[in-house]
């Protein structure tokens, strides 16, 4: 038996109930690669719980650390690194591709890392994906938009704006880009059923309370009583959606999406500059008694933060499928609040 919180216990039995599709995944063999990191092991946990029979395959670097996550979940375990040919001797009907460098600083500190990780895992798995004629879903960011234009009330997928290829940090957001332009060659000159999700930042249920992202920060700061402290103005714009909501878009991403097109999977409701989310998570959580302070660096690379953006996300195209996100802003931080209560409270664990 899985050792899991109640919030992402209730979260994964919502998915299970709400995804209206299941049929569409009966016996399907379906590969998760990046299983242990947020997405992947939300996606992973959300399959062993659906309603028809499926076979999970998890693709993963350290096969103990994700036994240990997973417990007795029955998971078929592929093990390796996406940067190297992928051969997998059973069948695959589906790949959700989910494996990439997710930390900030790691822009900074090991660009060719970075880039080289996204491109040739995703070579890797598209070509997985034309010698098993599965239909996969390529999980990029949204920061493939760059810096769009301040002028457009919501910003769509073909809404593409300015980055600049020479800053080290772009080996993240141009990194995305090239992987969504491979797709798109795989499709049309192999006819490889893929599909691209722009992930807005996701956040729930489920994150550890060790994680070091903004919205982890500023949730444990509350818990703990402390500042929330900003390392920029906090005037970029954030845009938000919550783990459950995510799993089910890239699950009809999958079943229902088009070949070679991009979705961008947001909840509208949650966009934001960051300082006024970080006045939210207070107000929300501390009743406003946690103060927001300011401790900018003279140089944002110190913490591989994205230059400032405006953008608010539309999820109109992946809404058109059928998608409806139910969790606002204020709801994500009280459920990621109480999964980290529920961590740390667990025997063995300790406060973060």
């Amino acid at each position: 038996m899985q050792n899991i919180d109640p919030i992402l216990r209730a979260d994964l039995a919502r998915i299970a109930a709400r995804f209206p599709h299941w049929e569409d995944l009966r016996n399907k063999s379906i590969l998760i690669t990046g299983a242990t990191g947020l997405v992947g092991s939300m996606l992973v946990r959300a399959l062993c719980a659906a309603p028809v029979p499926v076979t999970v395959i998890a693709h993963v670097r350290n096969e103990q650390k994700a036994r240990a996550m997973f417990g007795d979940l029955p998971i078929v375990y592929a093990v390796g690194d996406v940067t190297s040919p992928i051969e997998y001797e059973e069948g695959v009907d589906c790949i959700l591709h989910t494996a990439s460098v997710t930390a900030s600083k790691t822009f900074v500190t090991a660009p060719v890392q970075t880039l080289t990780t996204a491109i040739d895992g995703t070579r890797n798995l598209l070509e997985l994906a034309r010698k098993k004629g599965a239909a996969m879903v390529y999980v990029s960011s949204m920061e493939a938009f760059g810096i769009t234009d301040p002028a457009l009330e919501r910003v769509r997928e073909e809404d593409l704006g300015y980055i600049d290829i020479l800053a080290v940090r772009s080996s993240y957001s141009e990194g995305k880009r090239i992987c969504e332009c491979l797709c798109a060659a795989y499709a049309a000159q192999y006819g490889v059923e893929v599909k691209i999700a722009r992930l807005a930042q996701t956040f729930g249920a489920g994150v550890s309370p060790g994680d070091g992202r903004v919205f982890a920060q500023f949730t444990k700061s509350c818990l703990a009583g402390t500042d929330i402290v900003l390392h920029t103005k906090g005037r970029s714009m954030g845009n938000y959606c919550y783990t459950a909501d995510a799993v089910l878009g890239l699950l009809t991403i999958l079943v229902r999406g088009e070949k070679a097109n991009a979705y961008t999977v947001v909840n509208e409701t949650t966009s934001m500059p960051i300082r006024e989310v970080a006045q939210l998570v207070s107000d929300t959580l501390t009743d406003g008694r946690t103060k927001v302070v300011f401790d900018i660096p003279e140089s944002a690379l110190t913490y591989g933060y994205a230059p400032d953006v405006t953008m608010r996300l539309s999820n109109e195209k992946l809404r058109g499928l059928g998608w409806e996100p139910e969790v606002d802003l204020p709801e994500m931080f009280r459920r990621l609040a109480a999964s980290f209560r529920a961590q740390v409270s667990a025997p063995g664990k300790e406060a973060p």
